[in-house]
């Protein structure tokens, strides 16, 4: 499994955003990506992009009261883009704010996502301070991903590796 640490500063995602069952997240994250790639024409000005024009794209969870805590038996999730902390969502899109942290970033790809999830979440040398994001490398692509697990606020973790 190829791992990494990495600090990112606190970051807005705009997106469409739904809440559901943990146990059954497909059946309502699936169509929050439909509507966002659907109506992607609306965000596409506002949203951070790469070097090649790429936007980046992140599948970003919350609980339910969206204090960045991990899921218990339902969450919440947005399927969207990363976006200036500052700007205004259009109408009938949802603008969360993903505070500054450390993170654990796995690659993965959708047959090995569960397997992935799971070896770093049942690790007992992991601590989770967080919610898990997904950060999509390639925009019509959703096979290839990265797993982001918070492990620590702040910079904390990113200034022991300096």
């Amino acid at each position: 499994m190829n791992n990494k640490y990495q600090y990112k500063d606190a970051f807005a995602v705009i997106g469409k955003a739904g809440q559901g069952l943990a146990n059954n997240p497909q059946s309502w994250i699936l169509p929050l990506w439909d509507d966002t790639n659907s109506h992607f024409a609306e965000i596409a000005d506002i949203v951070h992009k790469d070097e090649n024009g790429t936007p980046l794209v992140w599948g970003a969870m919350n609980d339910i009261d969206e204090s960045n805590k991990r899921w218990g038996d339902t969450g919440k999730y947005m399927a969207g883009c990363e976006a200036d902390a500052d700007v205004q969502p259009p109408a009938c899109w949802t603008k969360w704010i993903i505070p500054a942290q450390t993170y654990l970033i796995a690659e993965c790809t959708a047959d090995t996502y569960g397997d992935v999830f799971g070896s770093i979440t049942g690790d007992p040398n992991i601590t989770i301070v967080g919610t898990v994001h997904e950060r999509y490398l390639g925009p019509g692509n959703p096979n290839v991903l990265e797993l982001w697990f918070p492990v620590a606020a702040g910079d904390e973790l990113a200034r022991w590796d300096r």
